[in-house]
């Protein structure tokens, strides 16, 4: 079987190409899958698709009148998807329901630690041989409250290193984890986490309900000092009111591996070009925000495991099998979703 895979990371193709050698012929490209890029699919029955696909209802038209019935995606999240607009064309959808949850863990804390001893500041000076260590003060973690919203496996293990640090913990999620809780965590309101804690760190899936999670009220209740991370999905912070925030002196740090608007922008170089994103603009102004993107997920175990399991998904697909991966199974939207 030949499949087309979007969106190929240079680092991450010698994975694709050893996971599926044997099995199947994949042309990878580095192109991500959207309205102009949709075309170069004709002829595949199954696509593979990269974190920042656009999957919606007119794409996902144009790949199946050019004979795609499989969409395997190399991610967890699927907000990019039109769901319904596959089962009625028939498609069968997968993703990858979890890799590594240490990956993200780490990388949220890798984050939270260079803001709150401003590494990157250091770095920076220390290049230009000043070793001054004026506006370089941070703060010892522990003792200090850590606030997790969202405590699945990348909370959970986010949680641990938080204990190891000698935090304490406090959690928001619809549903406890008894291992979180074991470790001390009290789960509590939204609104008592954003007031209390020194650390907030975001780990919940994007839908309707959590959109802008860190809205201009959550940001306002939070400590002036607080330093606020998130390596889940853009879309949980209302990037336009964190400026606010942060032009009004507040927050000690800001660690952003996504951003609400990060489509055509990462994963790209823009370097040369005039950014019209002016929100994205000004958050790069701050001295005390880093942005990285997106790549959090981004280790030798982790795409390891994102790799197999999408091999695991289109080997289930051609022998009509489904598993807890499949979003949509040849037109069929599982209960939960319908």
């Amino acid at each position: 079987m030949d499949i087309v895979a979007f969106g190929v990371q240079a680092d991450e193709r010698p994975f694709l190409e050893k996971a599926f050698a044997g099995r199947h012929q994949v042309r990878g490209v580095d192109v991500f899958l959207n309205r102009d890029t949709a075309p170069i699919a004709r002829g595949y029955e199954i696509v593979s698709s990269s974190v920042n696909a656009d999957l919606s209802a007119d794409v996902l038209q144009t790949l199946a009148a050019g004979g795609t019935k499989m969409v395997a995606q190399r991610s967890t999240g699927f907000n990019n998807i039109d769901l319904q607009a596959a089962a009625d064309l028939g498609m069968t959808i997968g993703r990858v329901s979890h890799y590594s949850p240490y990956a993200v863990a780490e990388f949220a804390w890798a984050l939270a630690l260079a803001v709150n001893r401003g590494i990157v500041r250091a770095t920076n000076r220390t290049r230009n041989f000043d070793f001054r260590l004026d506006g370089l003060m941070g703060r010892d973690l522990r003792g200090r409250t850590a606030g997790v919203l969202g405590t699945g496996k990348i909370g959970e293990a986010f949680t641990r290193i938080a204990h190891g640090f000698g935090m304490n913990l406090l959690g928001w999620d619809l549903v406890e984890n008894q291992r979180c809780t074991e470790l001390g965590m009290k789960y509590v309101a939204q609104e008592r986490l954003f007031a209390e804690a020194d650390l907030i760190t975001l780990h919940v899936p994007l839908v309707e309900a959590t959109r802008h999670l860190v809205d201009a009220a959550a940001l306002t209740a939070m400590k002036d000092d607080a330093i606020l991370i998130n390596t889940g999905r853009g879309g949980l912070v209302d990037a336009a009111a964190l400026v606010d925030a942060l032009k009004a002196g507040r927050l000690t740090g800001v660690g952003l591996d996504v951003y609400e608007e990060e489509a055509g922008l990462f994963y790209f170089d823009r370097s040369l070009e005039i950014i019209n994103d002016d929100t994205l603009a000004r958050l790069m102004t701050f001295g005390n925000v880093l942005v990285t993107s997106h790549q959090a997920y981004f280790t030798e175990d982790a795409v390891g495991q994102i790799v197999e399991a999408t091999v695991a998904n289109v080997e289930d697909y051609l022998t009509g099998r489904t598993n807890e991966n499949m979003l949509v199974t040849r037109g069929q939207l599982p209960a939960a979703a319908q």
